[in-house]
């Protein structure tokens, strides 16, 4: 009856099979102190990272240590595998599609030599939310969940 009263809810998914944490644990100042944005953590189990919502890919970063997703509705939601990741200059990453292509939720967008990474760097993979400024509320899943499984939902 009074369906306008109702703000839009949209679902942010898990990029990676993993545990869901509260970003402050991250142990990197950048996100912890949500100086990118708000969001959580996961500490990554399985080596395929995917589209956490549907939208253009709007950016891959050179060394395909990170990457965002920008929805039709301005959404944009920044995957950042790993801490310090950015020092392996690409060694261990394989980009899987290309920058500004059209992905639905849960495609595949990078390969990870989970092994190399683990024995390199800290694999925790932020989720943020680079673009709040249609945000005004975010519900995080703490869990253990599989790519594809609601971690946030944003009103």
């Amino acid at each position: 009856m009074f369906g306008f009263l109702k703000r839009k809810v949209r679902e942010i998914k898990a990029p990676v099979d993993g545990e869901v944490i509260a970003l402050e644990r991250v142990d990197d100042e950048v996100f912890s102190q949500k100086l990118v944005g708000d969001g959580v953590a996961i500490k990554p189990l399985s080596n395929v990272f995917t589209a956490p919502i549907s939208g253009k890919v709007s950016k891959i970063f050179s060394t395909n240590h990170a990457y965002s997703i920008k929805s039709d509705k301005d959404l944009e939601v920044m995957v950042h595998i790993g801490l310090d990741t950015v020092a392996l200059n690409g060694a261990g990453f394989e980009r899987l599609v290309k920058e500004g292509e059209q992905v639905a939720c849960g495609d595949a967008i990078i390969k990870v030599d989970m092994e190399a990474l683990k024995k390199a760097k800290d694999t925790i993979t932020p989720v943020i939310i680079s673009d709040s400024s249609d945000v005004k509320q975010i519900e995080k899943k703490f869990k253990i969940v599989k790519s594809g499984d609601v971690i946030m939902e944003v009103k």
